[in-house]
């Protein structure tokens, strides 16, 4: 074996050892389904790419695809063209929901006019990004956002220039499957906000691949870098264990910044126990951001069966969260604090072709994840722009509730397994009327909670 397909061995490995396997729908939901006739792999032809949307409006995509984990760390889900679970579905046209289905169901009747910044943050370079964010842009009729412009703008965690692509086996292999989520964010928050400025801001993908204590620092670093560079909204969709050093210090008071909205993925393995959440979504100042199922065509929307939610027993509360909320959690941070679509059966369209190792782009493709809903709650804040009022989640509980659709069906544990943990209220586990941990307060109705 040459040097080059050892480490790419090496690489697969450490990827499916940090993620979930594919999860077909059927096993999802534990009720076995009948075989189906699946489509060609590639929806070439208009007519498939027509019946696959519908599916997306549906909810029943994953009825003959499946979904599978695109980084390590991250927290979004690609749709796979079989059960397999291996190579992404992709489409000549777009498959996934677009913006304007996306506002339709959020309610979001007002024109987007505000040209406040989101920052993004996430891992490696995307030598493509620019390029790509053009094609979706123009695919669905929003504004051009161009480097040239000052519209977009790239940058390294420190806030220098960003450093070149990988070139060796094992950097450029994670740096194309990373890009997928980068595409994501980016998307997302341009269909959120159309007219507001994008920041991109890039931390070392070595770094982040890893549970440690440099991806959170790295992490940290980048977002001071987003809120010196006048970011209204930053979103991670990224997800670290919990422990001292990140609860305390620099790497929270990082995260913290009154009149920046801070969001961040709840994670996609569903209920997180009754210890610990993801960080940085588990600190007080940021606001998590849950998951849900949005099928289109008559169905309510219900809790994502894989959105995270949990418990921090480091913190009281979230800042502003009601007691009403801690006591799901036995008097603690309770998480999500809010949510939007993160199901990839109801998936949205992305679109990214930097393909530096396969030299196989995905092009049109179909995701979710709560990497999905977090980048696009932030554009929200943003489009809103009444960031004097932000601190932490705080003014989402002011909110009032006609500013949220309240999801009541769904979980993301068994019953008895949630209530099985101590001080803990299977709330967080199940969607109901008011709070719940998969979905928080609901999802947007309006612009009226930001």
């Amino acid at each position: 074996m040459g040097a080059a397909a050892a480490i790419m061995t090496l690489v697969c490995a450490s990827l499916l050892a940090n993620s979930s396997a594919a999860v077909p729908a059927a096993a999802a939901s534990g009720t076995p389904k009948p075989p189906v006739t699946r489509l060609t792999g590639t929806a070439n032809s208009g007519e498939s790419v027509a019946r696959l949307h519908q599916e997306v409006r549906d909810g029943t995509l994953l009825d003959h695809h499946a979904q599978r984990d695109v980084c390590p760390r991250c927290h979004a889900k690609v749709v796979t063209e079989d059960s397999a679970g291996k190579t992404p579905l992709r489409s000549a046209a777009p498959v996934g929901y677009s913006p304007a289905e996306l506002e339709a169901a959020y309610g979001l009747t007002t024109v987007s006019r505000s040209t406040r910044t989101i920052a993004i943050i996430d891992a490696g370079v995307y030598p493509t990004l620019e390029k790509d964010l053009a094609v979706y842009r123009k695919e669905f009729g929003l504004p051009a956002c161009t480097t040239a412009s000052g519209c977009l703008t790239l940058t390294n965690y420190d806030g220098r220039r960003q450093p070149a692509a990988q070139t060796g086996a094992q950097g450029s292999y994670l740096e194309e499957q990373v890009a997928v989520e980068t595409a994501l964010d980016l998307d997302m928050a341009s269909a959120a906000c159309p007219t507001c400025r994008l920041l991109e801001i890039s931390v070392p993908w070595q770094d982040a691949q890893d549970d440690n204590d440099v991806s959170t620092a790295d992490f940290a670093r980048a977002v001071n870098t987003a809120v010196d560079a006048g970011a209204s909204a930053v979103s991670i969709s990224y997800g670290y264990r919990t422990d001292v050093q990140n609860t305390r210090g620099p790497r929270a008071t990082a995260l913290d910044h009154k009149g920046v909205a801070i969001t961040a993925s709840t994670g996609d393995t569903g209920f997180n126990g009754g210890v610990h959440q993801s960080w940085p979504s588990a600190l007080p100042s940021v606001i998590g951001v849950g998951g849900i199922s949005l099928p289109a065509d008559g169905e309510k929307p219900t809790a994502w069966w894989a959105a995270g939610s949990g418990c921090e027993t480091a913190f009281p509360a979230a800042t502003g969260q009601p007691r009403s909320v801690t006591a799901a959690c036995g008097g603690h941070r309770a998480a999500s604090d809010i949510s939007a679509d993160a199901d990839p059966a109801t998936g949205v369209a992305v679109y990214d072709t930097y393909a530096p190792s396969s030299d196989d782009p995905y092009e049109w493709a179909v995701a979710g994840g709560t990497s999905a809903s977090a980048p696009y709650v932030a554009g929200l804040f943003a489009r809103a722009g009444h960031l004097a009022a932000v601190d932490g989640p705080r003014s989402l509980y002011r909110a009032p509730k006609a500013d949220f659709t309240d999801i009541t069906s769904g979980n993301n544990e068994d019953y008895h397994q949630c209530a099985s943990y101590p001080g803990v209220t299977t709330a967080v586990c199940t969607a109901g009327p008011g709070w719940d941990g998969p979905t928080g307060l609901g999802v947007p109705h309006g612009l009226g909670a930001f």
